[in-house]
């Protein structure tokens, strides 16, 4: 008898076609896959302008609601968020934030905090109740304080351990983080490189019940990269815009990229509206959401009252020098970073402008 030898590819083949002729697997059988949603077409000039768009607003003032989450066990899947807050914004280009955090209901300050662009203030005006967190806090923003962390963590801090993870998780909130989200940078050409792409997003449709098949989708987005050339000559990439192509274009996501080209910041916008009673301003996002992965936490901020917004006044340089009017125990965060540095032997680095500060 003589038999024939099969080449395994060839009997692999052989093998699955089988497998169809069987019934095993049939053409009919249904499989869940995301609907693929309809998108729009744009050209890169199209998105560079609505980022132009968006960037006409020069000043903003308004009233918000701010929720703060605690993402420092996010490694674990877990998160912490806080009841939301009242908040008064006024920010102003070219990185001018004045911050203020109320208590709902009686309107009492919980926090107030400003950045001029190179400084920021923190003044911290309640705390429960011990008093002994209270302190006005002063730090540049160019300037990296992780090393800082260790000294929080060796706190004795009497009120237990829950008290020092809510301090741990408020210490890195800073004012500046939130002003580009609001206040986006236009469009320079001169300056930086842009390249248009696109993607599709396996996403969920919440507008759709949990059960439903249509709850999975595709979305369609244009992905708007900003390169910039670094003085060594290396391309980076700096910011990376993603427009939502379905049922128009909207700009639904800004990250911004670090000299490392790690994300410092990932900011989502929410549906848009009209802000002020001015037409100018119509079809922005009534709701922000600003995460830091670096520092470990998320805050959103909407507006209770957009129509009430207030678009466009100049506001003086001294509005975002927050001053210590309330006699707290003053703490600056670059003299305490050079103390860590001193103590750990030069290991700790000092941003220019905190070198300034301290010499």
């Amino acid at each position: 008898m003589m038999f024939i030898k099969t080449p395994v590819p060839q009997l692999l083949l052989i093998s699955l076609f089988a497998l169809f002729l069987s019934g095993c697997i049939k053409p009919s059988d249904k499989v869940e896959r995301a609907k693929l949603l309809k998108t729009e077409n744009a050209v890169q000039s199209e998105l560079e302008n609505e980022i132009n768009r968006f960037a006409r607003v020069n000043s903003m003032r308004a009233k918000m609601d701010l929720k703060f989450e605690d993402n420092s066990y996010a490694e674990v899947g877990l998160a912490e968020k806080y009841k939301t807050a009242d908040g008064e914004v006024v920010v102003q280009r070219p990185a001018n934030i004045l911050l203020k955090v109320q208590i709902p209901i009686i309107k009492s300050d919980v926090a107030q905090m400003t950045s001029d662009g190179a400084k920021f203030r923190v003044a911290i005006l309640q705390d429960g109740g011990s008093g002994k967190y209270k302190k006005f806090v002063v730090g540049t923003n160019s300037a990296d304080y992780s090393a800082l962390q260790k000294d929080l963590n060796a706190m004795d801090l009497d009120d237990g351990k829950a008290i020092k993870q809510n301090v741990n998780a408020f210490s890195n909130l800073r004012p500046q983080h939130f002003t580009e989200a609001m206040l986006i940078r236009p469009i320079d050409t001169e300056k930086n490189i842009y390249v248009q792409s696109a993607v599709l997003e396996d996403e969920q449709d919440f507008s759709v019940q949990k059960k439903s098949p249509l709850r999975r989708v595709l979305r369609g987005y244009y992905l708007l990269d900003e390169i910039r050339k670094d003085e060594q000559g290396s391309m980076k990439i700096s910011r990376r815009f993603w427009f939502d192509r379905v049922g128009g274009i909207r700009l639904a996501r800004q990250q911004i990229f670090d000299e490392k080209g790690e994300i410092e910041s990932d900011i989502t916008y929410g549906s848009t509206g009209n802000l002020s009673e001015s037409s100018e301003y119509a079809n922005l996002p009534l709701r922000i959401e600003v995460t830091r992965p670096k520092e470990k936490y998320k805050m959103s901020l909407t507006y209770q009252s957009p129509e009430s917004v207030s678009i466009g006044k100049t506001y003086p340089a001294k509005a975002f020098v927050l001053e210590n009017s309330w006699g707290l125990q003053e703490i600056d965060l670059d003299k305490k970073l050079l103390e860590a540095k001193n103590r750990s032997g030069g290991n700790v680095t000092l941003a220019p402008e905190a070198k300034a500060q301290v010499q």
